[in-house]
């Protein structure tokens, strides 16, 4: 393991680690993610989702006087096949003090960590490391290769939106989360825990299934060995990894989030599916099902609830891919997904060493959302 140095200025210090020290251990633990304004929640399992990365995570972090005041997480992994397959970095644990973070109309202003034009050298130098994923010191990536970057941001997330531009990252694609939920999950005989020896032939389903998304990857599809298919004649015919998480959630916008946030904790049915103090619920991540044969999504996800005991879960999807539109009009989802009013979050992505003509693709196809990188 190590940490070190990347360079410093008047107390300031960033410094790259492949292992999450106990001071980022503790500002991401005591972080509130989300805007004012948008959804706000706190992680309520990070150190284990950090662990599952194994040597595969940097984190980027800010001190001052030896005191650590930010920290970001980049994920490396090869994603997508064909001519979406590139090594990417994913970017997630960005957990800065406010007096760090970027003020929508900085330009505008003086803005606290900009005095003179030092100042601002020290922070494009900071914003340059996003896009030089070299300097993270990880194995056979080096600097001339091609990368991508990316980072899944709110929509209604100013100061992240505005971070990730200044350090020259473009749009490319939207997505909704989609909820999943029942009072009292029953599971179907169809459905069963995938089989180690099948583990490689769902794999290769998987692959097949995603081939035209962009960032797709199967490193995660069975985490925790918790992914659940639905046989029909001995085939697999659906399948999910399931994820159980939990949030502490502080705020929800709009109407229904004042529901969500007052009303259904005391009415005896609706507090199975949402309590904000502990919102435990599964993620469902590589999602499966044999063409044409997507109403089997509804008996599986209630199965993979009855087996681990949940009433919900989650998904996130992008808004213009062939699976929400099934999902969307095919699946029956249930009560919270029908209050759900979640805002679109947004795909950010540096493309380095990349031809704009290579580029072109990714604007047009699909985005996975990773669930394992939710959860």
């Amino acid at each position: 393991m190590f940490e070190r140095s990347i360079f410093k200025y008047e107390g300031l210090e960033v410094r790259v680690s492949d292992h999450a020290t106990e001071g980022i251990l503790d500002i991401l633990n005591h972080s509130v993610q989300g805007s004012e304004g948008g959804l706000r929640f706190s992680l309520q399992n990070i150190a284990t989702r950090i662990a599952a990365y194994k040597d595969q995570i940097r984190f980027v972090s800010l001190y001052r006087k030896n005191q650590i005041t930010g920290t970001v997480g980049s994920c490396f992994r090869i994603s997508g096949q064909g001519k979406l397959r590139y090594p990417s970095s994913y970017l997630r644990y960005l957990a800065f003090q406010s007096t760090y973070q970027s003020a929508p109309n900085w330009r505008k202003r003086t803005h606290p960590l900009i005095k003179h034009e030092k100042d601002d050298s020290f922070r494009q130098k900071t914003l340059e490391i996003f896009s030089k994923p070299h300097l993270l010191e990880l194995d056979d990536v080096f600097e001339g290769d091609k990368h991508i970057m990316y980072a899944f941001l709110e929509s209604m997330n100013e100061r992240s939106k505005n971070l990730v531009q200044q350090a020259g990252y473009e749009y490319i694609r939207s997505f909704l989360t989609v909820a999943f939920s029942r009072f009292s999950p029953k599971p179907d005989i169809r459905v069963s825990k995938l089989a180690e020896k099948d583990k490689p032939l769902m794999d290769d389903l998987l692959k097949i299934f995603f081939r035209d998304y962009s960032f797709f990857t199967t490193s995660y599809s069975f985490y925790g060995d918790k992914y659940y298919v639905l046989r029909e004649n001995d085939e697999i015919v659906a399948g999910v990894c399931t994820i159980p998480t939990s949030y502490k959630v502080y705020d929800i916008p709009g109407v229904w989030g004042w529901v969500m946030m007052k009303v259904l904790p005391k009415t005896p049915y609706f507090r199975r599916l949402f309590r904000p103090g502990e919102f435990r619920y599964l993620v469902f991540d590589s999602i499966y099902y044999k063409p044409g044969r997507e109403e089997l999504l509804a008996p599986l996800f209630e199965s993979a609830c009855a087996f681990e005991g949940f009433n919900t879960g989650l998904t996130w999807l992008d808004d213009r891919s062939d699976l929400y539109d099934k999902i969307r009009t095919g699946v029956k989802m249930g009560a919270l997904n029908r209050m759900l009013n979640a805002k679109p979050g947004l795909v950010y992505t540096k493309f380095i060493n990349i031809s704009d003509e290579e580029k072109e693709i990714f604007y047009d196809s699909p985005a996975y959302i990773s669930g394992f990188d939710f959860s």
